[in-house]
């Protein structure tokens, strides 16, 4: 290459396409006019080296300052003896000129909410790769169903076990032509940033150059150049060499958003990726799109899919995101690992932002969780695709984001009161149908239909991912917390919490599938006043036509009454119940709001001062726990104020059995950490030796006993309560009225209950 040759700028590109049509030229009457071939016009307005003189002669015929529009020499490259090129320092020279670009370009990202982007690599959480492809899997509904959480039904099960998980950079490496698809927010376009990342700073392939292209921008560049026009423009300095390194194989192309790409301008950015991919076969491709988006063929191509984040990948994210924030990241896990609903979305990258963002805001995640789901269903619905400036092309016209979540909202409810956790391609396309033909304008021919709802159904899972294939033919909705929430939003919303919709609601309320959905139902409810006394009343009929379990309340409800403590009669109601079914304390701790952790069997005195008998055949006095017990009720609870403030009052029989249970604790000046492993092995055995020692002298139960099937009744009645109470703790919106009312007549018999109703 010749000293005497310049290039045309960037800027100075521009300027010389304006002057041509300025000129009323093309690039070929501009070559005859200066008498030159077609080639070296090509490389003046493609920004490569011509000849200075030649290059002076276009600028004057097109009335241009030559000095103008004149890039900074580039440095030429390096001639072997046997005068081919020296293509290691070409790619290295080129490396250094783009570094600050796809630094700019990629070493960034900002997303939903977050008030200014954070670097790429402060965030990034490693990617996992399926070579499978999820939705091709040739899997049965029941095999699916057997790798769901048996516990409790949990699409999150299915992120576990499905084709093995491989780290995103070995798939790179291990395929010179890859396809990535991903759900949207699957972290896509932040992996291939990544890569971008990786190359330019010697960490991952160093020895290529990596060139990112955003195809919806390049679809969207007004004069439609060819991909390589494309490339070379799009680099700060017109770099000649480009052409060399991808001649030669040294580039890592990164194409990002397939599916991003208008529909009008498809078929020509298909032609283009096609066509450069085989020009230029040597080089490493990677291409993102989202999956179920329209169907392309690459022919050279390997696709794989974004595997959704595991627990390693959840905490990881995390640790990165509340590093040196007030918020601590191990508070986020912990209360993630509590809530297994709100842990189904952080599978998803995009919506464990969302929640790392509602999370830093106030240390918690909101006690009414519908609020949480919607504002991650309008990330999925709205937000993602407005703010990167994404117009997707509506398959249905009729169908606006309402009607989809309407839509959404009739087909989780059916298929939710089914049990049909998955569901067949063909059922879900019938449920469409029922939809759509009843819309303004809808098209009445059932072959018109079909073909609809196949299009609906595949613009649900690729736009938003809210209904996804599990396996070949076979879809469910993205988690199980979607499939509730849109199933409460069908009684609350769409039939508008009408009297039918709302009994069939509670109807379920022993059920413990549908927990959650009446959980959510009562937080998205403008009032929750009717459904929770619905809710009230279908508890307390659950034991209404069983005379001795109605019995067996009024005994509960007189020990209360008989007792002098200053606690809530629900929840004194609450103890004797519990410790009739032997069970934990859940309803008052949980919901009321009063502590009652002191009040489990590991507290004898205050079991002693709440069974007082009407025999009342004891003598009273004050007696303070001995200091291994104080010790050991300490390091049980952590609550020191308990022991100093409390006083016990036990009879004399009570207190000689209680001294050689309390012998058994370890001594006074133990270590805590013995005391925590002697109650690990010990601590059960113990409360069910106190556990008779209060029933043998308090006489609590001796008089009730019940069948299997009344005892059965009790915990559905009892879990019934809970739910309702939590309900009522749900920050959802109660008056204050309705609130008393159920909390004053919890756990009461039936004809108490209406005794109150008519004194009110």
């Amino acid at each position: 290459m010749s000293g005497r040759s310049l290039s045309c700028s960037l800027e100075g590109i521009q300027k010389a396409k304006r002057a041509l049509i300025r000129c009323s030229l093309t690039q070929k009457a501009l070559a005859e006019d200066l008498e030159v071939t077609r080639q070296p016009i090509g490389k003046f307005f493609t920004g490569k080296p011509v000849d200075r003189n030649l290059f002076v002669q276009i600028c004057d015929r097109l009335d241009l300052e030559w000095e103008e529009i004149v890039a900074e020499p580039a440095s030429e490259p390096e001639i072997n003896q046997d005068n081919s090129i020296d293509i290691d320092a070409i790619v290295q020279t080129v490396r250094e000129k783009i570094k600050p670009l796809i630094q700019e370009r990629c070493g960034t990202m900002r997303v939903l909410d977050m008030t200014q982007p954070v670097g790429l690599n402060d965030i990034y959480t490693s990617v996992n790769i399926l070579e499978k492809i999820t939705g091709q899997q040739r899997l049965g509904i029941d095999e699916l169903l057997q790798h769901c959480s048996s516990q409790d039904f949990d699409l999150f099960g299915l992120n576990r076990i499905t084709e093995k998980r491989v780290p995103g950079l070995e798939v790179v490496e291990k395929y010179s032509k890859l396809i990535i698809l991903g759900k949207p927010g699957a972290g896509k376009t932040t992996f291939l940033k990544y890569l971008a990342i990786q190359c330019i700073g010697g960490e991952f392939q160093a020895k290529r150059v990596p060139i990112f292209v955003n195809l919806k921008n390049f679809a969207e560049v007004a004069n439609k150049p060819g991909l390589l026009q494309h490339i070379i423009e799009e680099m700060i300095n017109p770099i000649s060499s480009i052409r060399d390194v991808l001649t030669y194989g040294k580039a890592l192309v990164l194409l990002d958003g397939l599916d991003e790409v208008k529909e009008e301008d498809s078929n020509r950015v298909l032609k283009e990726i096609r066509e450069f991919s085989d020009r230029f076969s040597k080089n490493q491709f990677v291409m993102t799109c989202r999956i179920a988006a329209r169907k392309y063929t690459f022919e050279k191509f390997t696709e794989v899919e974004v595997a959704d984040f595991d627990d390693d990948q959840i905490s990881n994210f995390a640790n990165n995101w509340f590093k040196d924030k007030a918020v601590k990241p191990e508070t986020f896990i912990k209360r993630l690992e509590e809530n297994n609903r709100i842990k189904q979305l952080a599978a998803s990258p995009l919506l464990l932002t969302l929640l790392c963002l509602a999370f830093e805001e106030s240390g918690d995640f909101p006690a009414n969780r519908s609020e949480l789901y919607k504002e991650g269903l309008d990330a999925l619905l709205k937000k993602w695709d407005a703010n990167r400036g994404i117009e997707r092309n509506q398959i249905y016209k009729k169908l606006s984001v309402q009607r989809k979540e309407d839509l959404l909202s009739k087909m989780a409810l059916t298929t939710f009161e089914r049990s049909e956790y998955f569901f067949k391609q063909k059922v879900a396309e019938q449920y469409i149908t029922e939809y759509i033909r009843n819309l303004p304008g809808a098209n009445t021919d059932e072959e018109a239909l079909q073909v609809d709802s196949e299009q609906v159904l595949g613009s649900i899972e690729h736009h938003h991912g809210l209904v996804v294939a599990r396996a070949k033919g076979i879809y469910s909705f993205s988690h199980l917390t979607f499939h509730e929430y849109f199933t409460a939003r069908e009684f609350v919303v769409v039939r508008q919490s009408s009297e039918e919709a709302l009994q069939n609601l509670v109807s379920h309320i022993t059920e413990k599938r549908w927990r959650e959905v009446l959980l959510l139902a009562v937080g998205m409810s403008p009032n929750a006043d009717h459904v929770l006394l619905l809710m009230k009343n279908q508890v307390d009929s659950l034991l209404a036509n069983d005379d001795k379990l109605q019995q067996f309340l009024k005994w509960i409800s007189k020990k209360s009454l008989s007792v002098n403590v200053p606690y809530q009669l629900a929840v004194i109601r609450e103890f004797y119940f519990a410790f009739i079914l032997g069970r934990n304390l859940s309803l008052s701790n949980s919901c009321i709001g009063i502590d009652l952790d002191f009040c489990l069997i590991s507290y004898p005195g205050f079991w002693t001062v709440i069974n007082n008998d009407d025999t009342r055949d004891y003598i009273e006095f004050n007696f303070i726990l001995s200091p291994r017990l104080q010790l050991f009720f300490n390091f049980k609870y952590r609550k020191d104020d308990y022991i100093s403030k409390l006083t016990y009052s036990l009879i004399f029989g009570l207190k000689s059995a209680l001294l050689p249970l309390i012998n058994q604790l370890p001594e006074t000046k133990t270590d805590l950490k013995i005391h925590e492993q002697w109650w690990k092995t010990n601590g059960q055995n113990w409360t069910q030796q106190l556990r008779a020692v209060i029933m043998r002298y308090r006489r609590i139960d001796s008089d009730w006993q019940l069948s299997k099937h009344q005892k059965g009744l009790l915990n559905k009645y009892y879990n019934a309560n809970l739910l309702l109470v939590d309900c009522l703790n749900s920050d959802c919106y109660v008056s204050r009225e309705v609130r008393q009312q159920i909390e004053d007549t919890l756990l009461l018999p039936i004809a108490e209950i209406k005794q109150r109703q008519q004194q009110s």
